[in-house]
């Protein structure tokens, strides 16, 4: 990640490998470090993604924090060593971290190195086409169909449908269809 701003949301991803028959004790600990992280500021959930062939066979957890600052904040905190010293005998190998900030997670593909970011103006020309893409047919359909309701109720509708269309099924794709022009290194 390079020179986040201090103010940006943060994701981090960390992959784990646990060791044969200690899977309980790593599914207790994901409990424990997770009540622990939800007690820090700006602390916005965790999602654990369970070993299968599309992790690499590896727990990966996925948690995000609301600025930099503040995910800086629990990766530093003596709270977060405590959690991690439990797992000497729980996991093997290395620890891969990931962290992107901002809107760079709507573009992360697993078959891109974590080194390789696609530049800023790249994206906000992909996501300027894809939100239009997106709110010009939702506002057609689901603000037409809330019309007579609040305004707010219509607006609040369309940007939770789009956000979720956006995450979890237009910029996966998106972004496996563009991987070659939006990672090619500069020249």
């Amino acid at each position: 990640m390079s020179d986040p701003e201090p103010q940006e949301p943060v994701t981090v991803s960390v992959a784990r490998k646990v060791l044969p028959g200690r899977e309980a004790a790593y599914e207790e600990w994901i409990k424990g470090i997770s009540a622990a992280a939800s007690s820090f500021p700006g602390h916005m959930g965790l999602n654990v993604l369970r070993p299968s062939a599309r992790t690499n066979h590896e727990y990966v957890l996925i948690y995000r924090f609301d600025t930099y600052e503040h995910g800086r904040a629990w990766e530093e905190s003596e709270e977060r060593a405590h959690w991690l010293e439990k797992l000497a005998d729980v996991t093997a190998g290395e620890t891969t971290m990931k962290k992107v900030t901002g809107l760079e997670f709507w573009f992360d593909l697993p078959a891109v190195p974590a080194a390789a970011k696609a530049p800023q103006w790249k994206m906000a020309l992909v996501l300027i086409a894809v939100v239009f893409v997106l709110v010009y047919p939702l506002q057609l359909t689901v603000g037409a169909w809330l019309a007579g309701g609040p305004f707010w109720l219509r607006v609040l509708v369309i940007v939770v449908l789009q956000v979720l269309l956006m995450t979890y099924v237009v910029m996966p794709r998106v972004t496996a269809l563009l991987k070659g022009w939006l990672f090619k290194p500069a020249k």
